[in-house]
């Protein structure tokens, strides 16, 4: 579906639009990932509710998960009708042709993928984390798990653990328990001040160009309603774009770069919970022509 095209459709057919709103479902579903801060995202989201629920006369939900790991689970279940999602988590669900990406949110180089470190590390380089311990984010993150599987390719780690939070991750680097920890720009730039400690800095920092995420609408809500909810998330007053963070005239994201990353780690991925963890594919091994190995 070209939504980018929408637009004009709605300007010719407006009674179309108004029909659309009228017949609307009595409960909307909207899905975020909150990292535990809920009390924070009933104010972020709190005047998109107010709207979405006036234009559309339906009330409006807000189910926020823990982290990506359960969003993917709400997301294979189509437990949501809308989803402000993560560049990962957005990729996944288009990929899966589960979720429809309407619009994208705001997010240019704070998307990057980083490994940060204690300040007084003697680290200097990703090759430097051979042998030692390193957290990743949760599966459904792209800055956070599939591109840093991507960097660490080809190395041997003593173990890995996958925080919960990005919050935690940083924790686990302030205690000792890791050396390195993997996360968004962003994410680092939000949490770094909120863990106590002798402080961060980055050791390395990807060049991948990371899309911003989108808006996604499931699936499964007829055409319809995807476009009337479209036509609402765009004509609406600018402070509600600005107070969510989603752009409301532009194009959707391409995640087929970023679908490819995901289904080059992969194969990898089980290696993650072994100790030592040997982030490579095991060679096949073809026999030779007298039959031996």
């Amino acid at each position: 579906m070209k939504f980018r095209f929408l637009y004009l459709a709605f300007i010719v057919f407006p009674f179309f639009g108004c029909q659309s709103r009228q017949q609307f479902p009595a409960r909307i579903t909207l899905g975020v990932v909150s990292f535990g801060e809920n009390e924070q995202l009933e104010e972020k989201y709190g005047e998109l509710k107010k709207y979405l629920e006036k234009e559309l006369n339906s009330i409006v939900e807000l189910e926020p998960t823990y982290n990506e790991r359960q969003a993917v689970t709400q997301i294979n279940q189509k437990g949501w009708d809308l989803v402000f999602a993560s560049p990962g988590l957005a990729a996944i669900a288009s990929k899966q042709s589960t979720y429809v990406p309407i619009l994208p949110l705001e997010g240019g180089l704070n998307n990057r993928s980083i490994f940060i470190v204690a300040q007084q590390s003697p680290l200097k380089s990703l090759s430097d984390l051979n042998g030692k311990a390193v957290a990743l984010g949760q599966p459904g993150s792209a800055t956070g798990y599939y591109f840093p599987l991507l960097n660490l390719y080809g190395l041997t780690l003593s173990k890995i653990r996958l925080a919960a939070t990005p919050k935690q991750a940083l924790e686990w680097i302030s205690q000792g328990e890791v050396v390195a920890a993997a996360m968004s720009l962003e994410q680092y730039n939000r949490y770094r001040t909120t863990v106590s400690g002798s402080g961060f800095r980055v050791l390395y920092q990807d060049n991948n160009s990371v899309p911003n995420g989108s808006i996604l609408v499931s699936s499964s809500l007829p055409q319809i309603e995807q476009e009337a909810l479209y036509e609402v998330l765009t004509t609406a007053p600018p402070m509600i774009p600005a107070s969510v963070g989603y752009i409301a005239n532009a194009e959707v994201p391409n995640y087929q770069e970023l679908i490819g990353v995901i289904e080059k780690v992969t194969p990898i991925t089980d290696n993650i919970q072994q100790q030592p963890a040997v982030l490579q594919e095991k060679a096949i091994e073809v026999p030779s022509e007298n039959g031996e190995k």
